[in-house]
């Protein structure tokens, strides 16, 4: 049986509390669990010390049986030193154009790049004509 510290949503509409649960990785999110072991409380200010309440024994305790924190948890355990901080998602790929707008602009940038095949050239007049001249009263 694979095991997940993960977050249970409860609370009300437009009102969300997690709670920190020890579960099945198979059972549904909101679902059967086998130990609550925390409560995490995103309405709350960050630096409020009632956001995260955590059960850091337990948590020890299930983390050492095998069981596998998720990312958010994980998080949540690395800021209290119970893990090590895991990396941030960094995905540098997700910021760049899909396939198909990446071949237009490359079709769009080909074709400034390359010179027109009979661009007329451009005449400059050997003397521009005088502006005119100021008409007398």
């Amino acid at each position: 049986m694979a095991l997940k510290i993960r977050l249970s949503r409860a609370g009300s509409k437009k009102r969300p509390v997690y709670r920190v649960v020890v579960a099945d990785s198979r059972s549904p999110r909101d679902g059967r669990f086998i130990e609550k072991v925390g409560l995490y409380n995103p309405l709350l200010q960050k630096d409020n010390k009632d956001r995260i309440q955590l059960n850091l024994e337990s948590i020890k305790e299930w983390i050492s049986k095998g069981a596998k924190p998720t990312d958010k948890v994980a998080r949540f355990l690395g800021e209290a030193g119970v893990i090590p901080m895991p990396a941030q998602g960094n995905n540098p790929k997700k910021a760049q154009p899909k396939k198909k707008a990446q071949e237009r602009l490359a079709a769009a940038e080909e074709a400034k790049n390359q010179p027109t095949p009979e661009a007329p050239a451009e005449e400059t007049p050997a003397e521009e004509a005088p502006a005119e001249e100021e008409k007398k009263d």
